[in-house]
């Protein structure tokens, strides 16, 4: 296929090659590969300045996506490639390859630096979801802050760059610059733009921007920083969020409460504890979807409210292809249980077979997590419905998820996401937290305080 970029691909192409640390922030379904590989490609046979380019990425988007990228346009053509996932051997015969461009998932690049060593000679390194680099304490960080004075070019490619708050800047921009904008430790990062907030003691739990700070960061980093918004750029399908509300009966609501207020419940004989705010988000989110875990890991029955509201949504979807995002175990369990009972054809998409079946329009009803089908999945061609059963706090990964569907490419005028919202439970909490675009920890945090009554 002929590569005819837009001209705002035309400009982030430019910006790479012009600029040995690059961070580029592209919303979702910019094409951000195809941009990418344009790039190599000009800079190793026009520019003749990259010899050896390394690709990091989560581990689909490593086996599948780039390859597949490389594979689909003209002026490929010719570019050799090598794939290291799969088994220790596997990666080591594909690091032995020839190739110009070696493609690995994030999980491996400790590995990958210890088989180098000293003999690291990619000149050019892209890190695709530079978010997962926001870990200054992470091993894949630490090995590639190792090697990153070997790298002469970098480029880091995300939609979601500070999900979790601004602190995430300082992990992801030192592992392009080596510290050089926002410092090179995060106690001076801190002190610079940061004050403590919520504290116990000596223990600091969050942390608050000074006046200024933001402004002061975005200044710091902006010369090697471009960012778009799809929809500044893109003819994109509409998108229509809707929430579809379910409601306990009062024994069920008596249960919760009980759960809120006393961090215990008594369900089917079986004691359900959570010890901390954390688990009780858990546990709570757990009980909205309709069945929660016990110690035991047994797994106790709550209600089907979502279940049924969910046959009522395929059914109004009139036989079109569906997506749905759950989140627990359970939750896959339950649905696939109820979807076979009604005949309903469903599949999880976790191969790549099943997802070339999704969007060739041969599965009714697509199942999904976020945390693993988030980042770099197109699925726009087999639905332009998405139901969430159940909801996340990640802000990164909602957002991802959607934009799965939500995409340059979408045929359907329209994008439908649906919620199901367990009326008076976390569910509420969680909906307000990614309205106001805050998928902080604290938010969590927060919420579940003042569903137990922590808090004014």
């Amino acid at each position: 296929m002929k590569y005819s970029p837009h001209e705002y691909q035309e400009y982030a192409i430019r910006f790479i090659e012009e600029n040995p640390v690059v961070a580029v922030l592209l919303d979702m379904g910019m094409g951000k590969t195809s941009i990418v590989l344009t790039a190599i490609v000009e800079l190793m046979y026009e520019w003749f300045e990259v010899n050896r380019v390394l690709i990091i990425g989560p581990l689909r988007v490593a086996r599948t996506t780039w390859p597949e990228e490389i594979k689909k346009w003209d002026h490929m053509k010719g570019v050799r490639y090598s794939v290291m996932v799969g088994s220790a051997a596997e990666r080591r015969a594909a690091l032995d390859a020839d190739a110009d461009i070696y493609i690995i998932n994030r999980e491996n690049v400790p590995w990958l630096v210890e088989q180098c060593g000293s003999g690291f000679n990619f000149d050019m390194v892209v890190i695709d979801e530079l978010s997962s680099f926001k870990s200054w304490q992470t091993k894949r960080f630490k090995a590639l802050m190792k090697v990153r004075p070997f790298v002469s070019r970098i480029v880091g490619l995300t939609g979601t760059p500070s999900s979790n708050g601004l602190m995430d800047l300082f992990a992801e921009f030192k592992v392009l610059d080596m510290g050089k904008r926002l410092g090179r430790f995060i106690g001076q990062y801190r002190e610079c733009y940061f004050r403590a907030d919520k504290m116990n003691g000596p223990v600091v739990y969050s942390y608050r921007l000074i006046p200024g700070a933001e402004e002061a960061i975005y200044d710091k980093i902006s010369d090697i920083t471009i960012s778009m918004k799809a929809a500044d750029y893109l003819n994109m399908p509409e998108l229509i969020s809707t929430e579809h509300k379910v409601y306990l009966d009062e024994k069920e609501k008596q249960q919760y409460k009980e759960m809120k207020e006393q961090l215990v419940m008594q369900l089917h004989e079986e004691e359900i504890t959570a010890a901390n705010a954390a688990s009780l988000s858990g546990k709570l989110s757990q009980l909205a979807n309709g069945a929660v875990y016990g110690d035991d890991g047994e797994v106790n029955m709550f209600h089907g409210k979502k279940l049924d509201a969910l046959e009522d949504l395929l059914e109004s979807a009139n036989g079109r292809p569906v997506l749905v995002a759950y989140w627990f175990k359970h939750d896959l369990t339950r649905i696939m249980e109820r979807l076979k009972k009604l005949k309903v054809d469903c599949r999880k998409l976790d191969s790549d077979e099943s997802i070339r079946e999704w969007n060739a329009g041969k599965i009714q009803v697509g199942l999904i997590h976020p945390a693993s089908a988030g980042h770099g999945l197109n699925l726009q061609s087999g639905g332009n419905i998405l139901v969430w059963f159940g909801l996340t706090w990640s802000l990164e990964l909602y957002q991802q998820t959607v934009a799965r569907l939500w995409r340059q490419g979408q045929e359907s005028g329209t994008v439908s996401v649906i919620h199901i919202v367990t009326d008076g439970t976390v569910d509420e909490r969680i909906m307000k937290a990614l309205e106001m675009k805050d998928g902080t920890q604290a938010a969590l945090i927060e919420a579940v305080k003042a569903e137990i009554g922590m808090d004014a």
